[in-house]
């Protein structure tokens, strides 16, 4: 980012706290306790356990696990182990041949969060987003707080704090920025809460009002992520299943780079993504949030978008 840049970017205002963000970040410790204890006895995924981790009474567990995604702690459990994660590759295949003959590649939906999008052109992303007019703003979501960045034609960003990293929000502005180091960016709150409100509240997911994305990379960066966009909610897809659908199934490295610079988290479902054999991989914005974010997703397909 260059210095003139550097300068339109004022320090992010305190977040209120809220039940929403006091849930995430009970959730938040008891996915790393779970990695922790993944291949240890039964005893330590049971609820009296985690509870005790994370100093509450089982019931108070219960109903913060049920409140935050819809599922149980053993349910989430189940829906973050490998297991479960092979059994998603397995099935995903045909979905994403069933979603690449349906002509999804021009608009994608990303499950029920119905969106649309767009590619700036090569010209401009050369550019670096000289010309380019953002406004961003930090707010909490179910997932803790998120940087946004928009342009007057749609979200071009969306990025996690990642705690574990000792990231504040201004840390993940900077990296988003980053990528278009030349745009002008201003504080816009009011414009990103828009578009963080609708992303994250299941009850607004619809095709007649679908979240605009405006996506500014290499040609070969757009067009992984318009694959990403092809994973429905419950699903996952390896490297390799991307490759193949985009190029060559030789081109599984080029792909992961290219899923690390999504610069649109969560709408952009690179958390979908895992190795072959089921494994995690990476995560721009942590594993410990990746983990979070497929659970909270299960629990919307075991209950319903509204849940």
């Amino acid at each position: 980012m260059d210095d003139a840049a550097k300068a339109d970017i004022r320090r992010v205002p305190t977040l209120g706290d809220g039940v929403q963000d006091r849930d995430y970040q009970m959730v938040r410790r008891a996915v790393s306790y779970l990695r922790e204890h993944a291949a240890q006895s039964s005893e330590a995924t049971r609820l009296g356990g985690l509870a005790r981790h994370l100093g509450i009474s089982p019931s108070h567990c219960q109903r913060l696990f049920k409140r935050w995604c819809g599922l149980s702690p053993k349910e989430f459990s189940a829906a973050i182990a490998i297991d479960h994660a092979r059994g998603l590759l397995k099935r995903n295949a045909s979905v994403l041949e069933t979603a690449h003959a349906s002509g999804l590649s021009g608009a994608g939906r990303l499950h029920d969060l119905f969106v649309t999008h767009e590619a700036m052109t090569p010209g401009d992303y050369k550019r670096r987003g000289e010309g380019i007019a953002m406004g961003w703003g930090a707010h909490l979501t179910p997932f803790g707080i998120a940087v946004a960045v928009a342009t007057e034609r749609g979200l071009a960003g969306l990025a996690f704090v990642d705690e574990d990293k000792g990231q504040t929000a201004d840390d993940a502005l900077c990296d988003l920025m980053k990528r278009w180091p030349r745009a002008r960016c201003n504080e816009a709150p009011d414009v990103t809460r828009t578009y963080i409100e609708r992303i994250f509240d299941p009850s607004r997911w619809s095709p007649s009002e679908p979240v605009r994305l405006v996506m500014i990379g290499t040609e070969w960066e757009v067009k992984v992520w318009q694959a990403l966009l092809r994973i429905p909610m419950g699903h996952a897809a390896s490297y390799r299943d991307i490759a193949e659908r985009v190029c060559t199934a030789r081109a599984a490295r080029a792909v992961g780079m290219a899923v690390g610079r999504n610069p649109l988290s969560f709408v952009v479902p690179c958390h979908r993504v895992l190795r072959s054999d089921g494994g995690l991989g990476g995560y721009h914005w942590g594993v410990t949030r990746k983990l979070a974010l497929i659970g909270w997703e299960a629990g919307r397909v075991a209950c319903g978008p509204e849940a």
